[in-house]
């Protein structure tokens, strides 16, 4: 072996969870380990002992680390390791050479099982005594030839081979071969075989198992059908290749196998605040992520799915293949200024300043304006906020005497049909089509447009204003007029050749191409026609122009546009969804989706799209439900909670947030947090996002997009605030109006209570909203019990 040969040392998903609940002294015995293993694998003080042979091309060897730790390692190439486990203590030794270690029929990756550990934990359980499965297990799921009385064939087989007093197995129902086929490490077999209970199935799942299993598993236990399974959870894991249980060396290369392939932040992840989401992709984020595709692609997912994650991971991809330079020719952008600064500060933390300086990451509205300023001809007025904006409106109809439409759907009809489909003259307005905002006939219309132009004239003052709608109109126009330009000149180039473009274009040779190779959209669905028409003129059409990520029932503004008619196609397999949600917990989720259940949401296309498979791994606390008679009471019960939660269970307060109805509300809430008895520090979240101080963050939904936090409260969550009293208006006289309302204030408290990761509590003062579950009013406290101290403890365990 040569000294001077550096060898690869890989980490994989199930090490780094050891790596991660380790002491920093351990983490720092790996770190010096994996560099000294890196520098010179001959070296003797490693002392690398070899446990077994793994079969085929793989090789186990133990490794003492430091004192009382050790590792194991599975070498698969010559200078090649994968660092499996790590465990400390006397026992160490024994504990790493029981591991079962084999390769994933599903996934080709590189798994094992802790048998010691499963067997003190679950197969050594006492069996106690029950009449069968625990109520909504899948083992009470009929087959699809069965009627919902008759019992099952195997309940029947069980009841004739075991006295009635005895346990089944939870997962009884399925055959060794279909769960391995769903993706269920094969050395587990023997042990679920003996699992009867939720108590046992949730030891078992608080262990190191594969990723794969572990959802599996879970799916099942909820009631998920073999087929959804198959679909939703096994299909994205599914190795592209055929999968040989033997070649260790093909399993230890594939992603799923490892957390990272470079040595800096293998390095870096045995490290104390390194985060989990630069490792380690689920290989469909990491398909995604590295894919080459034709032209544009879009991913669609609900909250926590990693959506974010896979544009970044997709931009660190695409800088990746760019030749050398000091350009930014990749684009990143999302929709308001406090988002672009965390991906950028991502960013920088995914690759640092090499992957930085190639990237241009800016809001879509700074985009527009910068754009705009650049621009000779442009004259830019002072940006008015949106409700500046619709005061203006007001002014208008005051001012013309006009009022048969309100400010709200006169804001609302200038940005997403005037200027979302080029109205520039009223003949195209007389023509445009108004889907899903109801009907508003040839005389409305002609109204309409002379009180747009009334708007108009106010805007251009004096003082001159604009909009930031305006502002995007724009620059869509200029950047298509450049795009324009530089395809004519691309077609004169190739007709005549490109000697004399020199002369005909001389000092404007910069306008010749598009502004970017690649453009990465990140919370597509609140991204305007405007901004879409202007993103798509920035980029030229060819393969991997335009990655979007979004989801349709996170949308919380009213820009609902059809992507293939703005020349952004993403057929096909162009167009995938992730399922599985990384942040809020079972309890939470199964609470947030019924807020948006049964409504329609579209693909950010003219496709729909629905959270069928959305799910989590994580387990935690059910929603609380409070309910007070009046907004008084419910402020004070919101603050005692918060104390409690503080004093008793040490929640920083930074780690905790409570969303409003409005900005009243917010100022309310602050002063009731302030005062005697409560003294809670509290900060609104404003338009740059939280203030980074330990502060209990109050803000109204629209605040909380792109935030997470430990514990949220939802509060004010009472009929007549939410949804909004004011759309009753709509019922009657413009359904469709009322319908989009409607589907906005749910996506709202959908978005809001995503936030949560560890504990979601739901207070209300009157008539709690229509949009909680109907168990909510029956299952809710009496918040006056918190005030009065008649009451027990809010029974919040979360860590």
């Amino acid at each position: 072996m040569s000294h001077g040969v550096r060898t690869q040392v890989a980490v994989t998903p199930q090490a780094n969870e050891d790596i991660r609940r380790l002491d920093a002294a351990t983490k720092n015995a790996v770190g010096d380990f994996v560099r000294r293993l890196r520098a010179d694998r001959s070296n003797l003080a490693l002392r690398l002992n070899l446990l077994r042979e793994a079969g085929g091309n793989g090789r186990l060897f133990l490794a003492a680390l430091d004192g009382s730790r050790m590792g194991l390692l599975l070498e698969t190439e010559e200078n090649r390791f994968s660092l499996l486990a790590v465990r400390v203590g006397p026992s160490a030794r024994e504990e790493l050479a029981r591991l079962t270690v084999e390769i994933n029929a599903v996934s080709g990756g590189v798994e094992l099982v802790d048998q010691s550990e499963v067997s003190a934990h679950v197969v050594a359980m006492p069996v106690r005594p029950e009449p069968g499965p625990e109520p909504g297990t899948a083992l009470e799921r009929p087959s699809a030839t069965e009627t919902p009385s008759a019992p099952s064939d195997v309940g029947a087989a069980a009841s004739t081979t075991a006295p009635a007093a005895l346990p089944v197995p939870l997962f009884a129902p399925y055959e060794d071969e279909e769960l391995v086929g769903l993706g269920v490490i094969a050395s587990l077999l023997p042990a679920l075989r003996r699992i009867t209970d939720s108590r046992q199935l949730s030891t078992l799942l608080s262990h190191n198992l594969p990723g794969l299993t572990r959802e599996v598993l879970l799916a099942l236990h909820d009631g998920m059908e073999p087929s959804e399974v198959r679909r939703f959870i096994t299909a994205p894991w599914r190795a592209d290749e055929e999968i040989d249980p033997r070649d260790w060396a093909r399993a230890a290369r594939r992603p799923v196998s490892q957390v990272s392939t470079e040595d800096a932040a293998v390095l870096d992840a045995l490290g104390d605040g390194f985060d989990a989401w630069r490792l380690f992709l689920h290989p469909e984020q990491h398909r995604l992520a590295t894919a080459s595709f034709k032209g544009s692609a879009k991913v669609t997912g609900g909250p926590g799915t990693g959506k974010t994650v896979v544009a970044l991971h997709r931009v660190r991809h695409l800088v990746a293949q760019l030749p050398p330079g000091q350009t930014r020719p990749v684009l990143l952008t999302t929709y308001n200024t406090n988002l672009a600064a965390d991906l950028k500060e991502r960013l920088h933390r995914l690759g640092g300043d090499a992957l930085v300086r190639r990237v241009d990451v800016k809001s879509v509205d700074q985009l527009a304006r910068e754009v705009v300023e650049q621009h000779p001809s442009s004259v830019l007025g002072t940006p008015m906020g949106d409700e500046e904006a619709v005061a203006l409106w007001h002014r208008v109809c005051a001012e013309t005497g006009v009022f048969d439409f309100d400010a709200d759907f006169l804001d609302s009809e200038f940005k997403h049909v005037i200027l979302a489909q080029g109205c520039g003259t009223e003949r195209l307005y007389l023509r445009a089509e108004r889907r899903g905002r109801g009907v508003l006939q040839r005389a409305g219309r002609k109204q309409v447009w002379e009180l747009v132009a009334k708007y108009r004239t106010f805007l251009d003052g004096p003082p001159r204003r604009t909009t930031y709608a305006l502002i995007a109109d724009e620059a869509a126009r200029i950047e298509e007029h450049r795009m324009a330009k530089a395809a004519e000149q691309a077609r004169y180039k190739e007709e005549h050749g490109g000697l004399d473009l020199i002369h005909r274009e001389a000092g404007s040779g910069m306008w010749l191409k598009p502004r970017y190779h690649h453009i990465v959209v990140d919370e597509a669905q609140d991204l305007s026609a405007s901004h879409w028409r202007m993103l798509r003129a920035m980029v030229a059409p060819g393969p991997n122009d335009i990655f979007l990520v979004g989801d349709a029932h996170q949308r919380i503004y009213s820009h609902q546009v059809v992507l293939g008619r703005l020349g952004i196609s993403t057929p096909g397999r162009a167009s995938r969804r992730l399922t599985l949600n990384y942040r809020t917990t079972r309890e939470i989720l199964g609470s947030a989706h019924g807020l948006v259940h049964g409504e329609s949401f579209d693909d950010l296309d003219d496709g729909a799209d629905t959270l069928d498979g959305y799910r989590s791994v994580l387990t935690g606390l059910a929603p609380q439900y409070w309910r007070a008679p009046d907004w008084e009471t419910e402020m004070r019960a919101v603050a005692t909670l918060l104390k409690e939660r503080h004093e008793r269970y040490g929640t920083p307060y930074s780690a905790m947030a409570v969303s409003v109805p409005d900005k009243a509300a917010v100022t309310q809430l602050a002063y009731t947090l302030a005062c005697e008895p409560f003294l809670i520090p509290a900060s609104e979240i404003g338009r740059e996002g939280p203030r980074d101080t330990d502060t209990v963050r109050i803000g109204t939904m629209h605040r909380f997009k792109g935030l997470e936090f430990q514990r949220v409260f939802l509060a004010g969550v009472s009929e007549g605030l939410i949804p909004h009293q004011r759309i009753e208006a709509f019922r009657l006289s413009n359904p469709d109006r009322y319908r989009q309302e409607e589907q906005r204030a749910r996506s709202l408290l959908f978005v809001a209570a995503t936030r949560a990761r560890d504990e979601l509590v739901v207070s209300w003062h009157g008539r709690s909203s229509r949009y909680l579950p109907r168990h909510a009013d029956h299952d809710a406290g009496r918040a006056t019990s918190l005030l009065t101290g008649d009451s027990p403890p809010s029974d919040s365990n979360a860590a």
